[in-house]
């Protein structure tokens, strides 16, 4: 499996990272462990998740899905080392969003304690924090890093001001910068990462790892009207793309698939796999079927026309 590099973090990755969003939630414990074993087996090793995963789940807490990583970790066929793990701080976990030093210096104990590791290979600032100054962020990741608990660090939802101004922050105050960035982005949404902040990432060496790379399921093609949302778990986020936008990439989509024999899918992280400045895009798997999809993308190689296509089918 190719293995690309995540900015200047030193860390290396598979095309395609798995989306931790689900465990817990859409994927029960058993399920969690099956997709990361056949993951693995497959030669992928980056597992995206957050403290947060999955509190919106009655009954669930927050950190529902850090717990079954760790218990997976505990009993998996790879070492450690073996695995890029990638979670998220800063999230509501019943205090407000928040990247105060403080804060982060708690939070990431419980993050290591539930995936039960020593270190977390990447760390990433859930979501931009106007009252709290970059430099005390970045100063509170410092010492994680001085004390091995985080190897990298990166941000998601940051636009190219912030992103900027946060860089600004870690030379003026001889702190380390972000080298990784989680944008949403994908063949429905494209405006919050094209233009500006992929053109800073790329001049800047970031990492990136986008999410929602299927739009909450939407580009599997499985949700053609309202009526296939009912009941589903999705149902709320996957409505909003039923438009004139959404069933002219699915149109696309379908035209690609009938050409190559790949699924939707596969065809849709392909698409963000040859864009210009993506590393590679988080997506998720609730089975084997939908995994061995996932690791399909992971080497589908599109043509110039079909890529022309699909970038033509959103306007």
């Amino acid at each position: 499996m190719e293995m690309r590099q995540l900015g200047k973090t030193g860390l290396s990755v598979a095309p395609i990272v798995i989306g931790g969003n689900v465990f817990g939630w859409t994927a029960d414990e058993k399920t969690s462990f099956a997709v990361l074993d056949a993951f693995f087996d497959a030669g992928l090793n980056a597992i995206d998740t957050a403290d947060v995963y999955s509190s919106w789940v009655p009954g669930n807490k927050g950190g529902d899905s850090e717990e079954i990583i760790g218990r997976w970790l505990k009993q998996a066929r790879i070492s450690r080392d073996q695995a890029v793990i990638i979670t998220k701080v800063g999230s509501d976990m019943g205090r407000g969003k928040t990247l105060k030093a403080s804060y982060i210096l708690k939070a990431v104990e419980a993050s290591l304690s539930r995936l039960q590791t020593d270190y977390i290979d990447l760390y990433l600032s859930h979501w931009p924090d106007a009252d709290t100054p970059h430099e005390e962020t970045l100063g509170a990741y410092a010492k994680l890093k001085a004390r091995g608990k985080v190897r990298a660090i990166g941000c998601s939802n940051y636009d190219a001001g912030l992103l900027q101004a946060s860089f600004d922050a870690a030379e003026k105050a001889g702190l380390p910068r972000y080298d990784v960035l989680q944008p949403e982005y994908n063949l429905y949404e494209r405006s919050s990462f094209e233009g500006p902040l992929a053109e800073l990432c790329v001049k800047e060496n970031i990492g990136v790892i986008t999410y929602f790379s299927l739009a909450a399921g939407f580009l599997t093609g499985k949700y053609r009207s309202k009526a296939d949302t009912q009941g589903r778990a999705r149902e709320g986020r996957v409505s909003q793309y039923l438009d004139e936008n959404g069933l002219r990439i699915l149109a696309a989509l379908d035209k690609v698939s009938a050409e190559t024999g790949a699924k939707p899918a596969e065809i849709s992280l392909a698409w963000l796999l040859r864009k210009k400045g993506v590393t590679a895009p988080i997506a998720s798997a609730t089975n084997l079927s939908q995994l061995e999809s996932l690791v399909k993308a992971a080497t589908l190689s599109l043509s110039d026309d079909a890529m022309a296509l699909l970038d033509e089918a959103k306007r």
